[in-house]
């Protein structure tokens, strides 16, 4: 069976593999779901993982198969399966689950162990493949009428699970309803969180260094947000014009930039960072202003990563109702499709590029 994949440790060595055909075996208690992988979706933490910046193989192989945000159709189920059906498209979630107290209750994505796993990031094997067995609690339906918007069913989760996260610490205030929110980034992530923002009714500016019109601006603008270009608006005069704002997410991928967002929250404010950087890049702060603030100001930050099945399903309904509110917005989000897992050296060039909204791969027709 095809699969793209690459040796962790070894710089640009993504390659194809021949690896062994899934069965529903696999999963033990009649639980197994197998699925025809139809589209996998690539992002800079794929092109990191082909960088040697992070990720590891599995127990028992020397390579990794990459691929974390699947679509696909199931084609077999274990006779103890109720939630999901032959024939029915499913997306899966990414993180499975350790020893801690928090894998056990169904919250993986909140281990609390220095070890995690995560399907096509470390220990597990990912998705960029032609068909692939998991356990039925790892997989989410997805309507036949969201099927064009696929791969975006996983960073759809991710944003799902920031602005949810947000909004259940901030029941510290018993009161908390945020008027103004940033986004900083607008790849798929931060665009995403500004649909969820927007849907929410909340005044939005997302932010982003190019300078407008760009297709990531004007997918802000249909949005019904405020595109703002730090080329021409530094955040700290962004925050002089309109005011501090009282949600930040973090999206950029840039850590200085995550930093910089500290010093524009508003009091009883809360940031999220979203942002995974895997270099070295170090950057200096106003630490003693922002120890003051932030004390002072009752101010938030928290990190978020992947979400469970629970922000899968929210992300769905988000996709849903964006899909009413701003009807043939969100497609737009996928920008450059990959014909074919053999392609798979073309896949790698344009995430490289960084020129591309959405790299995804067509891996077969369904």
């Amino acid at each position: 069976m095809k699969a793209v994949a690459v040796r962790p440790g070894v710089p640009n060595s993504v390659h194809m593999v021949d690896a062994p055909p899934p069965k529903l075996s696999d999963v033990p208690n009649g639980k197994g779901v197998l699925v025809k992988v139809l589209k996998v979706g690539v992002d800079a933490t794929d092109r990191e993982i082909n960088e040697a910046k992070y990720g590891a193989a599995p127990k028992g192989v020397d390579y990794l198969i990459i691929g974390h945000e699947v679509f696909g159709i199931v084609q077999e189920v274990g006779a103890n399966v109720r939630r999901v059906k032959v024939g029915e498209y499913v997306t899966c979630t990414v993180r499975r689950p350790g020893g801690s107290i928090y894998d056990l209750i169904g919250t993986n994505d909140m281990t609390s162990e220095e070890t995690y796993y995560e399907r096509g990031i470390n220990l597990r094997p990912g998705y960029m493949t032609e068909y692939f067995v998991d356990e039925e609690e790892y997989m989410v339906p997805m309507p036949a009428g969201l099927k064009h918007l696929h791969v975006l069913a996983e960073p759809m989760s991710c944003a799902a699970k920031a602005i949810s996260q947000a909004f259940e610490a901030q029941r510290r205030l018993k009161v908390w309803r945020p008027q103004r929110a940033y986004v900083m980034g607008v790849g798929q992530i931060g665009l995403l969180s500004t649909l969820i923002l927007r849907l929410r009714g909340i005044e939005t500016y997302a932010l982003a260094r190019s300078p407008a019109p760009t297709p990531n601006s004007k997918i802000v603008e249909a949005l019904g947000a405020t595109y703002v270009s730090t080329r021409e608006t530094s955040l700290t005069d962004l925050a002089k014009k309109v005011g501090k704002a009282d949600l930040i997410i973090e999206a950029t991928g840039n850590s200085a930039a995550a930093f910089q967002a500290m010093e524009v929250l508003g009091n009883n404010g809360a940031l999220v960072w979203v942002s995974v950087t895997g270099g070295s890049a170090s950057t200096t702060v106003p630490t003693d202003k922002i120890n003051l603030e932030w004390v002072l100001g009752n101010k938030l930050l928290l990190g978020s990563v992947n979400g469970n099945r629970e922000h899968f399903e929210i992300g769905i309904r988000n996709l849903a109702q964006g899909e009413l509110t701003f009807p043939g917005v969100i497609e737009q989000i996928l920008t450059t499709p990959v014909r074919g897992l053999d392609n798979y050296q073309e896949m790698m060039r344009l995430l490289c590029e960084g020129k591309h909204l959405k790299v995804y791969v067509e891996v077969a027709e369904g």
